[in-house]
């Protein structure tokens, strides 16, 4: 779905209740997730699933009233519409608009909002300005979630919303990410991981529910591309986001452009290397990075990995993980 405008940051819209928007998944949950292809459910774990669906919409119910922090991702994606469906315009997405995230990514939330008339508000936070999110060490997704929580504090004390939720699963918990630790300190909840929701039950129910983005690629802010170490400036995220939308007018769907400098490191999902391979979309690669203004361009031979930047960090930095 195009959108023809998008909102303007700070903007409110809100919208009726819908009805009937989704299946009640915690009865028909077998039938469903039988029928989300790859993503499908063992049938000894369907049962697990439709009791982790209930847990999960229970604490919904049980929050009363709810801020979701949403970033059009199938987690935060999922968390808003079963939040919308449960609390009605007791609940509100809050989408951070920032150099960070892509115009594609912005859209796209956007239009998933709007087709099923989620309350949805775009703030603009300021990340960049902060020296210690431009540093780009280990902890720059710290400085990043405790920007984004810090405004949508600000915003809910003015709408009379006293929590924030966001779509941490259950298999995040085991992942190094620094912004667990910002959300923590900010008392937000992460209904989908408390309810043991993983992202493989997350993407089926999706898909049961008939969310076009079931399926859709992680996308992570725009600087996750960046080198630890490297400064993280608007001209550089402004790089690596035409960088990926040449990719992606090449037809790649699963990929991501590293930045290191002058070399663009392209990681594409090992699916779809053997396309790449080829002398002709090579060439095609290399040439459409040089117009974005890398100088040197390769391919990673490993693929796509999601978190690969986190390779070169310290042994006792990756095992705090999000603490």
């Amino acid at each position: 779905m195009a959108l023809t405008a998008l909102p303007k940051a700070g903007s409110l819209q809100l919208f009726p209740v819908p009805k009937g928007i989704i299946l009640p998944m915690a009865t028909g949950a077998q039938t469903n997730l039988r029928e989300a292809g790859q993503v499908q459910i063992p049938s000894a774990g369907q049962a697990e699933t439709a009791s982790r669906l209930a847990s999960f919409e229970a604490r919904l119910a049980q929050l009363g009233s709810v801020m979701v922090a949403y970033s059009g991702g199938v987690d935060s994606a999922f968390l808003a519409a079963t939040a919308h469906r449960v609390l009605g315009d007791r609940m509100l997405a809050v989408l951070a608009d920032s150099p960070s995230l892509a115009r594609r990514d912005m859209e796209q939330a956007c239009a998933f909002a709007h087709s099923l008339n989620i309350p949805l508000q775009v703030v603009a936070t300021d990340e960049l300005e902060r020296p210690e999110y431009q540093r780009n060490d280990a902890n720059r997704c710290f400085h990043c979630k405790d920007e984004l929580f810090a405004v949508m504090e600000s915003l809910g004390a003015k709408l009379g919303f006293a929590t924030i939720a966001y779509g941490m699963n259950a298999d995040d918990t085991r992942d190094f990410r620094p912004g667990q630790r910002a959300a923590e300190q900010h008392a937000v909840v992460a209904p989908l991981a408390e309810a043991g929701l993983t992202k493989l039950e997350v993407r089926a129910l999706a898909k049961a529910a008939g969310y076009p983005l079931w399926d859709r690629p992680a996308a992570p802010c725009l600087a996750s591309r960046v080198e630890y170490g490297r400064t993280v400036t608007r001209e550089v995220l402004e790089q690596v986001e035409r960088a990926e939308e040449s990719l992606r007018q090449l037809g790649f769907r699963e990929f991501r452009v590293r930045h290191h400098g002058d070399l663009a490191r392209v990681e594409i999902a090992r699916a779809e290397l053997p396309r790449a391979l080829s002398m002709e979309m090579l060439d095609a690669i290399t040439a459409s990075l040089r117009q974005t203004g890398y100088q040197y361009v390769t391919l990673d031979c490993t693929g796509f990995r999601s978190g690969s930047m986190n390779a070169i960090l310290p042994a006792d930095v990756l095992v705090r993980r999000g603490a």
